[in-house]
């Protein structure tokens, strides 16, 4: 090995033992913090459904997809007899699965409305595909294959986050026709139309584009070592969890919350993870994205997401004129499992909305642009009551 070979390896070493004492000290010190508020806001959900039907749906090019459907309770409030009642149908984001959705599918059910939700192939419990099938214009075509066998006909609501926003502009872009007669409403939530390759995920600009470059070679390194994998995550659970809370999450959340998101994660294996990384850096839809225009939408998104900042969710409200722009405060990337009920009742708005447009054909394109940022209170009532509490207590 050459003398300027083993500086630069012995340089590489060093930076890397170097980030992991520190990551191990503000690991430590996090957890310390955190810990007594986690458990404090803790339940005893188990975040399970169990939906009204399971169905397998093969994509078209034979990948069988995981499908739940939950049928309603009773009919929407206020709504006239015989008038007909969207279907929504709910895309889950990258590395996670349908359960991401628990929160809005409990309330989108309770309140009257059928409710379709999928695992993404490679995800959940849907099968894997070939490595060359793991690209966003393919879950475009899984999604109107889902829609074909499990919706057939009558209004859609879609809703996406993140890699599911992105799924639904596949979607636009390669089933127009689907769009313009039956989708009467759209959420994309925490989504992106392209750029991602700009996003730093909060490491500055220099390691940002590192992570872009190498990434994918990196984690591809660990696909044939799926087993070693699971050990190391088994063995270092906290580390596992302070990652998964630093990058989905803004505020504190249950530690419960934080682990659903780990299983998620982290029950998708490796070779996944890695061969759907190198589609993000080449994915732009904005072209497709005027298929929407004049369809209700809503663009819904967290004030201090690192993974795809308000600024990508602003350029979807300008590619769509009339759509409702959302951000909440105190808000990161899995904001809808992190303010639930924030986003559960936007989207119910979202539906009531879609549902009074369609009946009289307005068009969306007339709207004046709304743009609002929220703040979830009763969260951060909890939150200060239960460190307040701590506080006195020490």
């Amino acid at each position: 090995m050459s003398r300027q070979r083993r500086t630069l390896t012995g340089i590489g070493v060093g930076l890397a033992a170097a980030s992991a004492t520190a990551a191990v000290g503000v690991v430590a010190d996090r957890l310390a913090r955190a810990l007594q508020t986690a458990k404090a806001l803790d339940t005893l959900d188990t975040f399970e459904e169990e939906p009204s039907e399971r169905i397998v749906v093969l994509a078209d090019d034979g990948v069988p997809l995981h499908v739940e459907v939950d049928e309603p309770v009773g009919r929407p409030v206020g709504l006239p007899d015989g008038a007909a009642v969207p279907t929504v149908v709910f895309s889950h984001g990258y590395t996670l699965s349908l359960r991401a959705w628990v929160f809005q599918r409990r309330a989108l059910k309770a309140a009257g409305y059928r409710v379709v939700l999928w695992d993404a192939r490679g995800h959940g419990q849907s099968g894997a595909g070939s490595k060359e099938s793991y690209e966003i214009d393919q879950l475009g075509h899984d999604l109107y294959a889902v829609i074909s066998a499990v919706v057939p006909k009558g209004q859609l609501i879609l809703v996406g986050h993140s890699m599911g926003g992105m799924t639904m502009m596949a979607l636009a872009a390669h089933h127009p026709q689907l769009i313009k007669d039956r989708v009467i409403g759209a959420a994309f939530v925490a989504t992106s139309p392209g750029g991602i390759s700009a996003v730093s995920w909060g490491l500055g600009k220099v390691l940002g584009k590192a992570v872009h470059r190498l990434g994918p070679f990196a984690v591809g390194q660990l696909a044939g070592r799926q087993g070693l994998v699971n050990s190391v995550l088994k063995a270092g659970r906290e580390v596992e969890e302070y990652f998964v809370d630093l990058y989905s999450f803004a505020s504190p959340v249950p530690l419960s919350i934080v682990r659903l998101t780990a299983d998620m994660i982290f029950k998708t294996r490796m070779e996944v993870i890695s061969d759907f990384m190198v589609t993000f850096d080449k994915h732009d839809k904005r072209e497709a994205l005027s298929q929407y225009i004049g369809v209700e939408t809503l663009v819904i998104n967290g004030v201090q997401d690192m993974l795809t900042p308000p600024a990508h969710s602003e350029e979807i409200v300008k590619l769509i004129p009339g759509a409702e722009h959302i951000l909440v405060n105190d808000a990161g990337h899995l904001i809808m499992l992190e303010h639930g009920d924030v986003v559960s009742g936007q989207l119910l708005a979202l539906v009531g909305r879609a549902q009074r447009a369609a009946a009289v054909q307005l068009d969306q394109r007339d709207k004046p642009r709304v743009r609002r940022t929220i703040t979830d209170l009763a969260n951060r009532r909890r939150i200060k009551a239960i460190q307040g509490r701590r506080r006195s207590v020490s």
